[in-house]
């Protein structure tokens, strides 16, 4: 982080605070609660927006767009939470942007006094986000993950996320111990009869917030080409329709979960569609674009973060 780091992150606040207040009309309260801050803070980022002349006959910072089309998706898939971040079109990386403003998203859960389950996903965009995230005291939240990350083959996955994210946080985690697909459904309902993995998705059914990544299901296909699935498997779920998979669960253009495939022998803790409790879709990317859509229109997230120009394609999309 560079010196300028902290001020730009503070003037964005602001940004969001005054765009809040004096163009969407929002009261000081409504605005604290939407920023999960405190209402004396809320207050003094709306000032510190007219101090700092982000404030005019129109929000003077380029964080204004990214608000705007944060409503406009809010309002058309009904979303729970939507952060949309600007678009570098410099930047090689895949996950520039959206994994620093997923590590605030954690950062501030976690930093809440009262105790909470966060389940969570895995993947490039998570890790990367785990990266981010300081080291902190949360022994009174509980960790636990949606998705094994084992091979057939017993191999691991170098994206896991649980175990990195409870060592930076010091919270008690729980590991899905099972590969992410089995070699058949008998063998998939066996492995879900032992106790620790009742337990376990149990935890995660009942988890307060969810973070996952969202996969898209073509030739570059992360359970593809980290070895989760074959090829002939890939090539069946795309036959049967999939466009995109939120943790394993493989889904058509419509968000409907699809029936077979290697969907009879995921081990994932099964989808709640329309999802009830908040679930944040982290993910960017023309090459994501019809998944994302997808869980949009399922309601198998109810939460997004993702850049500007992914966020004006999925409008386009309708």
């Amino acid at each position: 982080m560079t010196a300028s780091d902290p001020e730009r992150s503070r003037l964005d606040d602001a940004a969001r605070a005054g765009w809040l207040y004096f163009i969407a009309g929002n009261t000081q309260d409504a605005i604290a609660k939407k920023l999960n801050v405190s209402r004396p803070t809320a207050q003094r980022l709306v000032s510190l927006a007219l101090s700092e002349r982000l404030i005019t006959f129109r929000l003077d910072h380029p964080i204004a767009a990214c608000m705007e089309l944060e409503a406009r998706l809010t309002e058309r898939y009904g979303l729970h939470h939507c952060q949309i971040v600007p678009a570098d079109p410099t930047a090689d990386s895949s996950v520039v942007g959206i994994a620093e403003a997923s590590a605030s998203f954690l950062e501030q859960r976690l930093r809440g006094a009262e105790p909470i389950v966060v389940a969570i996903g895995t993947g490039r965009t998570l890790r990367a986000a785990v990266e981010q995230i300081p080291r902190l005291a949360c022994p009174q939240h509980r960790l636990v993950s949606l998705v094994g990350h084992i091979s057939m083959e017993g191999s691991a996955s170098f994206f896991d996320v649980l175990a990195r994210l409870s060592d930076l946080v010091q919270a008690p985690h729980y590991p899905m111990p099972l590969p992410v697909v089995m070699p058949s459904r008998d063998e998939r309902d066996q492995m879900l009869r032992l106790a620790p993995v009742r337990r376990l998705r149990e935890l995660a059914a009942a988890a307060d917030v969810s973070l996952v990544g969202i996969g898209r299901m073509d030739e570059h296909a992360p359970l593809y080409v980290d070895g989760f699935i074959s090829k002939p498997e890939l090539a069946e779920m795309r036959r049967l329709g999939a466009v995109g998979e939120v943790t394993g669960w493989a889904f058509d253009a419509q968000g409907r979960i699809l029936v077979g495939g290697t969907n009879e022998r995921l081990t994932s803790v099964p989808r709640d569609v329309p999802a009830t409790r908040l679930v944040v879709g982290v993910a960017m990317g023309t090459g994501k674009v019809l998944a994302i859509h997808g869980a949009l229109r399922g309601r198998i997230i109810n939460g997004l973060i993702t850049n500007e120009t992914t966020a004006k394609t999925l409008l386009d999309l309708g």
